[in-house]
This record gives structure tokens, C-alpha cells and sequence, in this order.
């Protein structure tokens, strides 16, 4: 998924109905040491996988996040 996707306009987080921000993959030195892909709810600190391109915004497909990843998600949001 792309920054500049207009799909990211509409996709909501199940929980609370709020926008969701583009997580970007963090460079590493390989594709195996590479973070994943995600869309990130910054108010209930839960991050949403994409798999295969595809969003998975079932509200048990998210997870919460520590305080720590928290910090990160929001470095590393594309907004």
C-alpha cells in the first residue's frame, strides 16, 4: 500500500471508527529483518496487519501495542 492511496481515506478502525495511519516497513539490510507493512490507530494503540496488500480491520486481527512500539509506530507514521 502506498502512501498516497485513496483507499486510506476510508478505511476506519472497527473499534472506534477513527482514521488509521500508514505504518511504512522499516529498512533493514535484508527483506527477512524488514518490520511489516500496517495501519496504526494512535489513540488505542493498536496495529492492524496488511497481508498480501490486503488490510486485515477485523477488530481480533488487531494487537496493542506497548508504550515503547507506540513511540515507534508514531516515528514511523506516514500520515
Amino acid at each position: 500500500m502506498k502512501p498516497d492511496d485513496p483507499l486510506l481515506q476510508i478505511l476506519a478502525c472497527p473499534l472506534d471508527k477513527g482514521p488509521l495511519h500508514l505504518v511504512v516497513p522499516e529498512e533493514g539490510p535484508d527483506e527477512a529483518s524488514r518490520s511489516p507493512e500496517s495501519l496504526y490507530n494512535p489513540r488505542l494503540h493498536r496495529r492492524y496487519p496488511i497481508v498480501d496488500g490486503i488490510p486485515q480491520l477485523l477488530p481480533s486481527s488487531g494487537e496493542q501495542v506497548t508504550e515503547d512500539e507506540h513511540e515507534e509506530m508514531l516515528r514511523r507514521m506516514c500520515s
